[in-house]
Formats: C-alpha cells, sequence, structure tokens
C-alpha cells in the first residue's frame, strides 16, 4: 500500500513538473476581445450615467466593479473548458496554477478598494490607477506560463496606472482613464493569445 502512495505521489509530482514547464493556452483571445469591450461600454455607460464620479462614487464603483465581476466570470469559464480541450491530463493542474498567480492581485485589488473606500474616501481619485497596476502585477507574475509578449500587456497597465495617478485629482475618475486603458490592454492581450494560438493550431 505504502508503494502504491508513494508512485502515485511520484505521478502527482511528475504532473506538476509537466504543468510548470508547459505553455497556458487556456485564455482565449476571443473572450479577451470581449472583456475589451465591455470596458467600452462601461465607460460609456458611467459617461451618459455618472458624468460626476466624484459625487456619486457608489455608482462609479458599481459599474466597474460589475464590469470587472462579469469579465473574469467569461474568462474563467472559457478557460476552464478551452484548457480541458486543449491541455486534457494537465488542465486541473494548470488552472490551479492560473489562478494562484493571479489571485494575490485579485484579493490585494479588493481590499484596496474596501479600505480607500472606508477609511479614506478624500482619495478615492487614485483607485483605477491602483486597479491598473496591480493588474499590470498579476499579468507580470502570470508571463511564465504565458507568451512571452504578455510581457507587454503588464507594461501597458502600469504604464496607464501611473498615468492615472499622476492626473492626482478627479479627472482620474473620467470614464475614459479605465475605458481606454482596459480597452486597448485587453485587446492587446487578445491579439497577443490570437497569434500564439495560431502559431499552435488551437481554436480560438
Amino acid at each position: 500500500m505504502d508503494d502504491l502512495h508513494r508512485a502515485l505521489g511520484d505521478i502527482s509530482s511528475i504532473r506538476r513538473q509537466m504543468a510548470r514547464s508547459t505553455e497556458f493556452r487556456g485564455y482565449g483571445p476571443v473572450t479577451l476581445a470581449a472583456t475589451a469591450v465591455f470596458a467600452l461600454l462601461a465607460a460609456g455607460v458611467q459617461a451618459i450615467w455618472v458624468p460626476d464620479p466624484a459625487n456619486h462614487i457608489g455608482l462609479y464603483l458599481s459599474i466597474w466593479i460589475s464590469t470587472a465581476t462579469i469579465s473574469a466570470a467569461l474568462i474563467a469559464a472559457h478557460a476552464v473548458t478551452r484548457a480541458h480541450r486543449i491541455h486534457s491530463g494537465l488542465a486541473d493542474e494548470m488552472i490551479r496554477m492560473a489562478v494562484e498567480q493571479f489571485l494575490p492581485a485579485v484579493g490585494a485589488g479588493a481590499f484596496i478598494t474596501i479600505v480607500v473606500v472606508y477609511f479614506a474616501p478624500s482619495v478615492l481619485w487614485i483607485l483605477p490607477g491602483l486597479w491598473q497596476v496591480i493588474f499590470s502585477l498579476g499579468i507580470f507574475s502570470s508571463c511564465r506560463f504565458l507568451p512571452r509578449a504578455i510581457v507587454l500587456a503588464g507594461g501597458w497597465y502600469l504604464i496607464t496606472g501611473l498615468a492615472c495617478i499622476a492626473m492626482a485629482g478627479d479627472r482620474a475618475l473620467s470614464p475614459w482613464t479605465m475605458g481606454i486603458s482596459y480597452g486597448a490592454g485587453q485587446m492587446l492581450v487578445a491579439g497577443i493569445l490570437y497569434a500564439t494560438a495560431q502559431e499552435a493550431g488551437d481554436e480560438n
């Protein structure tokens, strides 16, 4: 029985090593492009319904948190089905690794939002920039099992996030600081994934 447990442990270890050395192809370019469209639509909604976000911060947060939640759910659902199709037996391990790489950034973004909203409301304008910087860190941490060019997307979000922070005021809450940043950024990610999928012969 001990030999069986040892053999199963060795197999599990081998699977983990294989997953770590394999490029994750679970993220679909079409799905990422859809999230870019969601960001632009959210910016349009904010421009029409929340023209003064500094004085209606609840509505502002509702728009962007809802957009982020829907986008994340769509990406996750498609990643699970796509990973099982492409990576077969390694899918579960690779999905777990993808979540582990990005989850700290998601948690940090959520907790920073809560802290700023409840304890530092005078600097709520800093949130869009912080979200983008944190998102860039999530991308950078995922680079080791994604296409190398994905580092460009991480750099994009870092630059746009710092630019938003540099605005240092209510201008940072403009719908287009989020709409353009995430719209263009997600399109960049989609383009990189599409090129990689074409080279690998994957379906989008």
